[in-house]
């Protein structure tokens, strides 16, 4: 399956990377390629354990004009 992801660097210069549909799935690496390799094993594990908890694997997610 494909997910979005979201890669940014925090004021400690680390990069963190975010699936948004998947809550508290989150990771970081010290470069940007690491903090998405690293999300890639995050997702994994994130929807094994929501998968065992009988959770939603996915949350919805919507586009809004502001």
């Amino acid at each position: 399956m494909k997910y979005n992801i979201v890669i940014y660097q925090d004021e400690d210069g680390v990069y963190i990377a975010e699936c948004p549909s998947i809550p508290g799935c989150v990771s970081q690496g010290i470069t940007e390629q690491e903090a998405e390799k690293n999300i890639r094993s995050a997702i994994q594990e994130c929807l094994e354990v929501r998968r065992e908890k009988g959770l939603p694997l996915t949350i919805s997610s919507k586009v809004v004009e502001v």
